[in-house]
């Protein structure tokens, strides 16, 4: 379900998949929760065969700026279900001959059936972008086209090391808490990478608490685990004690009081950079 400018609406969609709950982010679970029975999801996991997808709006604006604020991040979303991606172009503002696409993303194959991308440079013609894709970081060139493009402030810090978050407004802060985050064999991955899609678990009290955000990232270590991508993310945990400590296979684990002001309280839109640092 998409709004007008391409970010999808505020509320939970229910939808009928045979997949994990939050199947996107197959490398969350450790090495304790491999007893599930639950058929596997496109990216492995284990729970309900049901499960709900919540994605907020935040206050992402329907267009960027024709100027835009140089602390603003720009968010793509695609309006087609077949998104090529291309190497740099020779004009960002002429679409050229562009030959033929390096890959395809395809967004029927996302759980949330939602293609949020980050955008670096907006021209006429392309828009430069950075993919949910291996390797991390990898960035490519759409068609403008074929997005639609949205702004906001809103920015994510993850201290490793500290074994904490900081969600920024703008300026402001509007969370920090301490988090559980991946143990020494299977390392929560540095770098820059941006939310793609926010799940809604099935069972609230579960592994991965009342919701999971799915990042851009990947394990750098788990190139398929469970039948999955290695797909990192933000999720609530069953296991709170565990938080502040090294426990997880990749993900970071917030206490389920915090994932849940995330998401209620905060709105915190797709498409929100996150930066872990180690």
């Amino acid at each position: 379900m998409m709004t007008t400018n391409g970010l999808p609406r505020r509320g939970f969609i229910r939808v009928g998949l045979a997949v994990a709950a939050a199947g996107g982010l197959s490398a969350c679970s450790g090495a304790e929760s491999t007893t599930s029975q639950a058929s596997p999801s496109r990216d492995g996991g284990d729970a309900d065969t049901s499960a709900s997808t919540s994605n907020p709006q935040g206050e992402a604006s329907s267009t960027p700026p024709s100027t835009p604020d140089p602390d603003a991040t720009i968010v793509a979303a695609a309006v087609v279900d077949r998104l090529q991606i291309f190497g740099e172009p020779a004009d960002m503002d002429d679409l050229g001959d562009a030959g033929d696409p390096d890959q395809v993303l395809d967004r029927s194959e996302r759980i949330t059936g939602q293609l949020i991308l980050l955008a670096l440079e907006v021209g006429t013609a392309w828009t430069q972008v950075q993919l949910p894709v291996r390797p991390n970081g990898s960035i490519g060139w759409v068609r403008s086209s074929e997005v639609s493009l949205s702004s906001h402030n809103y920015s994510i810090d993850i201290d490793l090391g500290g074994h904490e978050i900081v969600v920024m407004k703008g300026e402001d802060e509007v969370l920090r808490s301490p988090i559980g985050v991946g143990r020494a064999d299977r390392p929560t991955p540095g770098g820059d990478y941006f939310i793609t899609e926010l799940l809604q678990p099935p069972d609230p009290d579960g592994l991965y608490g009342p919701y999971a955000y799915g990042l851009s990232g990947y394990s750098d270590v788990l190139m398929d685990f469970r039948g999955g991508e290695g797909v990192i993310g933000i999720h609530g945990t069953n296991e709170p004690d565990l938080v502040g400590t090294d426990v997880s296979s990749g993900c970071i684990r917030l206490p389920n009081t915090e994932i849940t002001r995330l998401v209620d309280a905060i709105g915190l839109p797709l498409g929100t950079p996150v930066t872990i640092r180690s």
